[in-house]
């Protein structure tokens, strides 16, 4: 009784007074004491205790560094398949391997592997237990980035990949059809159906929440293509789709199929440029195969995000650092993202035992740091780094880096040798630092209207051009990359044809149709038509644009139409 008392005092004052995070700290403290309440409570529990009127009015957003790049992650995790090639040294899980089953390369204690294996690697159940978190932390995920993890994706059997995306679209599609109705999103049903207030650990919730999937994944089945048609118009639209792969299952015949699916980018296990660090770790790829997967991916309009691992067997801190600047000076490379992954020591893998036979000493959070700071000075304005680090808990990691807040450790080694990171997500809009000529100033800065800057660099025997919107200060509204191919790979891509392979917007999630701090403010369509323009001013003749199934509509209304996988426009 007293609690129900506690909770909706203090909602009546967050809607109030609309606190900052220390005050409703000291709020929560304060009404505590006055109820005789041991624990305080979370936002997440305030929020689950809200009539849907007061929901809309609380508006307490958890964890916003989830959405603020514009988009709501949804990270979903294959069956544990084995690798075609085998294992690597390095690498941990896989089919019985001493975490249990669990897919090549995790441990199984990582959040996404956690929600996969407690959702029974079902793609719908992954989905939809990942969208019912998003709303349970108050953010918006009607624009979702849909990550496949656990494997090298294009070597699973081909039903088993149709039907795992299949069930991923079914599901966004579900969610919207369940809880919105006129595009406003029912509070009171998303409750009911998901138990709430309940705790995950629940094992009856689980049970039902299960079945109650396991009857919506089974009603009104439909194709892949219906699907993905079904989602153009949801209010639960994929933005864009990621697939993990090696080179080796990245050349034309998986690519194509990729686009088939959907798929807008490319999560590359390259891990070196070295041939050397490949053949040591029982990779079963070469650099050739590297290089030819990256030029096929560009020239059918991927983006490519690369995972790069350092401090691998054989390989000194001054050869990490001279591999770095070769992906991007080196044009047979140049990702557009990259994902850093110091080599780390766990068990149930061959470089577990070589470690104990004290053949191989990994780099500590102190070395890797160092490497990752000083290869800021050269990362180029057009790449994002994603990670720096993989999500393996520190207490199972026997030797190597020991601390999951890596990056911090980066940025103060950044700081004192002042170096200034150009790279995308240094610079977002709303993530940046104040820190030189990077500010949080949004107030000021969202009002402006963007400066457009244009770069071009050679990649892949092709011709790239980095479109950006900034502030004043640099901050970072959007971008857009436009690529001309050097070949026509499919009967779409013609010769005076011009890629463009992203267009991204950022700022906090907004919903769609409606205008937020950056996005929806018209960016996107200015940063197209530079695109437009540029393509013109080469004698191009047609923009073809790889784009998320959710982001076709957006498209058709700017005169695009669909040709294929893509959405293609005479210029």
């Amino acid at each position: 009784m007293y609690q129900q008392q506690l909770y909706q005092e203090l909602i009546k004052a967050i809607i109030k007074q609309k606190p900052s995070k220390r005050q409703l700290n000291t709020l929560k403290n304060k009404l505590c004491s006055k109820y005789k309440i041991k624990q305080p409570p979370t936002d997440i529990q305030i929020l689950l205790h809200t009539t849907p009127e007061q929901a809309n009015k609380l508006k307490l957003i958890t964890k916003p560094t989830r959405t603020i790049s514009g988009v709501a992650v949804v990270a979903v995790m294959s069956y544990p398949f084995s690798c075609p090639h085998g294992k690597c040294l390095m690498c941990p899980g896989g089919p019985a391997s001493i975490y249990g089953d669990v897919p090549q390369s995790y441990t199984g204690k990582e959040p996404a592997t956690m929600r996969a294996l407690r959702n029974k690697f079902d793609p719908y159940f992954q989905v939809m237990n990942r969208l019912e978190h998003y709303i349970v932390m108050g953010q918006n995920p009607e624009k979702v980035e849909l990550i496949v993890m656990g494997g090298t994706f294009p070597s699973f059997n081909k039903k088993y990949q149709e039907n795992f995306i299949k069930n991923c679209f079914k599901a966004m599609n579900d969610f919207s059809n369940l809880f919105y109705k006129r595009n406003k999103f029912n509070f009171t049903k998303f409750k009911k159906f998901f138990e709430l207030p309940g705790h995950v650990k629940d094992p009856l919730r689980a049970k039902n929440i299960h079945k109650k999937f396991k009857q919506l994944k089974n009603k009104n089945k439909k194709s892949l293509q219906a699907e993905q048609i079904k989602n153009e118009s949801s209010n639960i639209r994929c933005t864009g789709l990621t697939l993990e792969t090696r080179p080796d299952f990245a050349k034309l015949k998986q690519a194509n199929e990729m686009l088939r699916l959907g798929c807008t980018r490319v999560e590359l296990g390259i891990q070196s440029v070295y041939e050397k660090a490949l053949k040591n770790i029982q990779r079963g790829h070469t650099v050739k195969d590297t290089i030819e997967s990256i030029k096929i991916l560009k020239d059918l309009g991927f983006k490519i995000n690369a995972h790069y691992m350092l401090g691998l067997p054989g390989i000194t801190k001054k050869q990490d650092l001279k591999g770095l600047k070769e992906l991007f000076t080196n044009s047979d490379f140049k990702p557009d993202m990259l994902k850093l992954y110091p080599c780390m020591v766990v068990e149930g893998t061959k470089l577990y035992n070589l470690w104990k036979k004290k053949k191989f000493k990994p780099l500590n959070t102190k070395q890797a740091a160092d490497i990752i700071a000083n290869a800021k000075k050269f990362i180029p304005k057009y790449v994002r780094i994603m990670r720096v680090q993989r999500d393996i808990p520190t207490y199972m990691i026997a030797a190597g880096v020991d601390r999951t807040n890596l990056r911090q450790y980066i940025e103060k080694i950044t700081k004192n040798k002042k170096i200034k990171c150009k790279c995308i997500r240094c610079r977002e809009i709303g993530r940046a630092k104040k820190t030189g000529t990077q500010t949080t100033k949004e107030s000021d800065s969202t009002q402006e209207k963007p400066i457009i800057n244009l770069m071009h660099y050679k990649a892949s025997n092709g011709t790239e051009f980095f479109i950006e919107a900034v502030d004043k200060y640099n901050n970072l509204y959007g971008f857009c990359r436009l690529r001309f191919p050097d070949k026509s790979l499919r009967k779409e891509i013609t010769q005076d044809s011009a890629l463009i392979r992203e267009l991204h917007v950022y700022g906090p999630a907004t919903s769609i149709g409606k205008k937020g701090k950056v996005q929806h403010k018209g960016i996107g369509k200015q940063l197209l038509k530079q695109a437009e323009n540029t393509a013109k001013m080469y004698h191009k003749e047609k923009i073809i644009i790889i784009s998320g199934i959710g982001v076709r509509n957006y498209y058709k209304k700017l005169k695009y139409k669909q040709h294929g996988p893509y959405m293609t426009k005479k210029i």
